[in-house]
């Protein structure tokens, strides 16, 4: 049945008790977005059955949402920034690899709650192929979770737990395609023609060939070419990734249908974030490179405000690898906003540039492009996760500072796997191409600043600086605009998981190398003195204290200053109004008790020398931020001032 739209006199949720009919409040909600819903979508299909198709899904899952979850919608259209609060704490982690399954991860709570994290990110858990599956990116069921991890209901008794331990689930939805043993492409294999249209299928190259003339290849090494020959079908299939995970034709109005209907099924079992995987690459278009196209932004919308009408307390988190000119389209305007936030990637690799060169001009650089985005921009910032580090760096940049962008490139990748002379890093190389000379990297955040290297010396002078540069970038990275995510281990200081050479189904994975099984046996000397894991624990729990601070609201203008000193990053915090009166004793003491500015205003300065040396810095002092400053640092050196 086609949804039916009734207008009430007054066009706004909080006139509508949350007691009232769950329909009603959906009916509300869905009265602002109609027009623009129909317009978007009627912009890339011609096809009003769809569309109802659309509407009908809408209004069953808004019908069927739990109500402890109608309750939180509520909650959070109060409190629409509740993302942003200083006190976001996150890890990501695989279920697998952490506790077994999702039963087994709910019984760990408690350890999570140690940590006062409010987010968790779980790696893909849905249905998947074994053992070819990309860690979880290649789904054969986007409504199911896969049976060696649990149950649906296991997955919604998660979340109801966590929720009550204040913390958010985030998981990723695969958008740009299905795993080969999809249903939809079992179908089309069989030679459904029906099917064949939810993806790319060609009976010859003359198309193939025109696509992979501009396209570019995601992973040349290991998956060469953007098509896949499948002897059943006799048909050439698009698989921009892997062999086995089929694009999805998103030109066909019943794949935009189903997978938003996916999305909200997921979201009524309780999940509060969506992290949606290779955005950019979901729309394809002859002629073009197929990434960062209009109708993209377009789907993302639709998206939005299919979110804002069904479960509104759901956040979108855009995976968007692409240079930095390309992130601030992702969030829309405030007027038409798309994703809440985004991973930082580029961050992410100027940090570990920074440290290897000790050098960090290329992070101020991009620092400061991203703080000049607009204030609806928001960002994850992490270390590590699940992926590789791949060093996308801003080439333009590089040549303005006089240095090669590939030569540069090269002395990273080999740096991270302890190949130059006097790295302390061990890692590995991930689909290093010969003919480009690109590649990426992969290790823990233990490993890479240092710290296996030493334990495998017995080198204690060493073990003290690969402890140094691993605390030194997770401070900054916490001190940064956005909220930190650590990867799961970095709290004990994980080392590389080196087994996966022995298992066949993973060792042709270099990203194995980080993705291994949680230590419980060192995480229990998190609590004993003068262990290395007590000190990385007790380096995170400075992360929150360091957050708790008015500098962190989500409104807080967040710069670069100049150090006059090419190994020292200095970033200011500033935060005007009442907030900057109720600064914690803590924060003051941690900078020496220096009191606040002007009434009503507060400033903190992080510095973070990424060199093994000490530096002397200069901040010259401005009318309207803060006093000018000297100060000397120790190597590798976090420091927190109030001024």
């Amino acid at each position: 049945m086609v949804t039916t739209v009734h207008r009430p006199t007054n066009d706004t949720v909080a006139n509508v008790s949350t007691h009232a009919a769950p329909d009603a409040i959906f009916q509300v909600r869905f009265n602002r977005h109609r027009d623009e819903l129909e317009r978007l979508f009627t912009s890339l299909y011609n096809d009003p059955a769809a569309f109802n198709a659309l509407l009908d899904a809408m209004s069953d899952a808004a019908a069927a949402r739990p109500q402890d979850l109608r309750m939180l919608d509520v909650e959070r259209e109060a409190d629409p920034q509740w993302y942003k609060r200083g006190d976001m704490f996150g890890m990501t982690m695989y279920t697998d690899l952490f506790a077994g399954d999702l039963k087994s991860l709910a019984k760990k709570i408690p350890y999570l709650k140690e940590q006062k994290l409010t987010y968790l990110h779980l790696m893909p858990l849905l249905q998947m192929p074994h053992p070819n599956n990309d860690g979880g990116y290649a789904v054969e069921d986007f409504d199911t979770v896969d049976p060696q991890l649990g149950t649906n209901e296991d997955l919604a008794n998660l979340t109801k737990q966590l929720r009550a331990a204040g913390i958010s689930l985030c998981l990723d939805f695969v958008m740009n395609h299905t795993a080969s043993t999809h249903r939809w492409a079992k179908a089309a294999q069989s030679g459904d023609p029906e099917y064949q249209d939810y993806y790319f299928c060609y009976d010859d190259r003359t198309i193939p060939d025109q696509y992979d003339a501009v396209v570019p290849q995601v992973f040349p090494n290991t998956a060469p070419g953007n098509f896949t020959w499948n002897e059943s079908m006799g048909k050439w299939v698009m698989t921009q990734f892997y062999p086995f995970q089929w694009d999805l034709n998103y030109r066909n109005p019943k794949v935009l249908v189903a997978m938003m209907s996916s999305v909200m099924h997921l979201a009524n079992l309780g999940v509060e974030v969506f992290r949606i995987d290779a955005v950019p690459y979901i729309w394809k278009q002859l002629g073009t490179n197929c990434r960062n196209l209009p109708q993209v932004h377009t789907i993302v919308r639709i998206l939005r405000i299919i979110l804002e009408c069904v479960c509104p307390a759901v956040v979108l988190k855009g995976e968007v690898v692409m240079a930095p000119k390309e992130l601030a389209a992702y969030f829309g305007t405030p007027q038409a906003p798309e994703c809440h936030m985004l991973y930082n990637v580029s961050v992410m690799v100027n940090l570990w540039s920074a440290l290897a060169s000790q050098d960090t001009r290329l992070l101020k650089a991009q620092l400061d492009g991203l703080n000049a985005l607009p204030d609806n921009c928001w960002f994850v910032n992490y270390l590590r996760c699940h992926d590789d580090i791949g060093w996308g760096l801003d080439e333009d940049e590089e040549r303005r500072l006089g240095i090669d962008p590939l030569l540069h490139k090269e002395f990273l990748y080999h740096f991270y796997e302890g190949a130059v002379p006097g790295s302390w890093s061990m890692g590995e190389l991930y689909n290093y191409d010969e003919v480009t000379r690109d590649a990426r990297s992969c290790g823990t955040t233990a490993s890479l600043c240092g710290i296996e290297k030493a334990i495998i010396t017995h080198d204690q002078p060493s073990l003290k600086r690969g402890v140094q540069r691993d605390l030194l970038m997770h401070r900054a990275m916490a001190f940064l605009r956005g909220f930190p995510m650590l990867n799961c281990g970095d709290e004990i200081a994980q080392l590389n998981g080196w087994a996966y050479k022995d298992d066949p189904d993973r060792v042709e994975d270099s990203r194995n190398l980080h993705r291994s099984k949680f230590d419980w046996s060192a995480a229990a000397l998190r609590d004993t003195p003068s262990t290395l894991q007590h000190e990385l624990w007790e380096g995170m729990e400075s992360l929150r204290v360091m957050r708790d601070d008015p500098c962190f609201a989500p409104d807080a203008w967040v710069s670069t200053w100049d150090t006059f000193n090419d190994a020292v990053l200095a970033v200011v915090r500033k935060v005007n109004g009442a907030d900057a009166r109720t600064a914690g004793a803590g924060m003051a003491g941690a900078a020496g008790g220096a009191a606040d500015g002007t009434d009503g205003e507060r400033t903190i300065v992080g510095l973070f020398n990424f060199s093994g040396y000490p530096q002397h810095v200069h901040l010259n002092g401005s009318q309207y931020v803060m006093n000018a400053m000297d100060t000397d640092l120790a190597p590798y050196e976090a420091r927190i001032v109030l001024r």
